[in-house]
């Protein structure tokens, strides 16, 4: 009679434990589709005359991150003039961290640096394998928004405020810096940056002028701008727990362009603002 208690009792033990073992697996969160400014027209910053210049004098540089130079240092000059980071740095952690645009992460997120979702991300998400297995990260539709999306994370944050004391052509500084800010966990990763930018010359793309850069795209844009200035200016009033990133992505305008629009030095808002969000 015993034994059969006892054998009763360790039975019930091991049900106990199996049934403690299950994992409750949650479904992860696709997050909400965010309408994303549409990529302005951009003028053309020499990219293709330096990749071909290049590309002939060393045969052995990579097809693809030449391409990829083509294809987005518009976007890294443009982005330049507008935060004041050096478009060589910008160019470089994009070929780097996208793998020329070739990524996994880059081809189903058009997300080329990598950048998690992070608390205050509301957009749409894909899961992928990093530092940890399946983390969140953010989803684009326009790989300009990343690019975007990068500037903000770099001047917006405390713990980079110092790489903007910089020189914006000592791009050399800001490779060291971005790692002593803890950007990335890598010791070879201000290496990996500079010799990007040295074996294609991105410095190249840090010496064009704001001023010369702002006259060819005032060219680019004129037929879209002298269409939007028939339509009416749309005003939007600031709602408790409105940041200028939020109101840029519901009214389709850049945060450069939302400040610039409003003539706003800085990113704090006051209840009650009236912005304008469409020209």
């Amino acid at each position: 009679m015993k034994l059969k208690i006892l054998f009763s009792i360790l039975f019930l033990l091991v049900l106990s434990n199996c049934g403690a073992k299950k994992r409750i697996v949650k479904k992860k969160s696709r997050g909400t589709e965010i309408t994303e400014p549409k990529p302005k027209k951009l003028p053309s910053v020499n990219e293709v005359k330096i990749t071909r210049k290049l590309a002939k004098k060393n045969p052995r540089l990579n097809k693809e991150t030449l391409a990829y130079i083509r294809k987005y240092a518009p976007i890294a000059v443009y982005e330049m003039h507008q935060y004041k980071i050096p478009a060589s740095i910008t160019l470089a952690q994009g070929i780097l961290e996208s793998g020329k645009g070739k990524s996994k992460l880059a081809l189903k997120s058009k997300n080329h640096f990598g950048i998690k979702c992070h608390s205050k991300w509301t957009g749409e998400r894909v899961y992928h394998d990093d530092d940890e297995k399946g983390e969140c990260f953010r989803k684009y539709k326009f790989v300009a928004t990343s690019y975007n999306d990068h500037s903000l994370f770099l001047s917006q944050r405390g713990r980079y405020a110092f790489l903007f004391d910089y020189n914006i052509k000592n791009y050399k500084k800001w490779a060291y810096g971005l790692r002593k800010a803890g950007y990335a966990t890598d010791r070879k990763y201000p290496s990996k940056l500079l010799k990007i930018i040295e074996d294609y010359h991105l410095y190249e793309f840090d010496n064009i002028k704001k001023s010369t850069y702002s006259e060819k795209f005032k060219e680019a844009n004129h037929r879209k701008s002298s269409k939007r200035s028939k339509i009416k200016r749309k005003r939007y009033e600031v709602e408790k727990g409105d940041t200028l990133y939020a109101i840029s992505r519901k009214f389709s305008i850049s945060v450069a362009d939302l400040k610039a629009l409003n003539n706003l030095t800085d990113n704090t808002l006051s209840l009650g603002q009236k912005l304008i969000v469409q020209e």
